[in-house]
């Protein structure tokens, strides 16, 4: 993975290759407090701009299933101060008109255990055209989610077999502000 550093007369920006096609952005402020902006995924231009990830399926009935899974890395170590989201998918379901699907967003300290940004979001007779739900706001560190580098999922399922389908927008983001160490 290649780091690359932006000089300019605005605090120092350090872009770092996830080598995945993605991008991760820290700026550094004050000396010991970073900002750092992590986008959940990214490939070539587009001619309208917008991109999603591949879709992912659901299988037996009432079961987690991860849609996306990423870690957010930008290879300065530290504690937590607060995370900003700003995060859309897409669900639908694959063929029936009856098929309640429900997703959730959750974070953890890398490799650590899941903590839920939002309860399910219940989406009854979702139905077979796409319908795109956006998560954003403030999430204040708390037990099991306090470190940098950490970890973002969005899971989801359904209540009929092999019938949720999800993908995840391009233009998502997590944002972190932290304490180096």
């Amino acid at each position: 993975m290649a780091d690359t550093t932006f000089r300019s007369t605005l605090p120092p920006l350090k872009a770092r290759d996830n080598g995945d096609g993605t991008y991760s952005v820290a700026t550094v402020l004050k000396g010991f407090l970073v900002e750092y902006i992590h986008r959940l995924f990214g490939s070539s231009l587009t001619s309208d701009g917008i991109q999603w990830s591949d879709e992912v399926d659901t299988g037996d009935a009432d079961v987690d299933v991860v849609v996306l899974e990423t870690t957010c890395e930008p290879g300065i170590d530290g504690t937590l101060l607060l995370l900003e989201f700003g995060v859309t998918a897409a669900f639908k379901a694959v063929s029936s008109a009856t098929a309640d699907l429900k997703f959730k967003w959750q974070v953890r300290n890398k490799d650590g255990t899941w903590v839920d940004l939002h309860d399910y979001v219940t989406e009854p007779n979702i139905g077979t055209t796409y319908v795109e739900r956006t998560r954003s706001g403030y999430f204040m560190p708390q037990t099991n989610i306090t470190e940098v580098p950490f970890d973002v999922r969005l899971v989801m399922q359904c209540n009929e077999a092999n019938e949720g389908r999800a993908k995840v927008k391009n233009s998502g983001y997590i944002r972190a502000t932290y304490r180096a160490e």
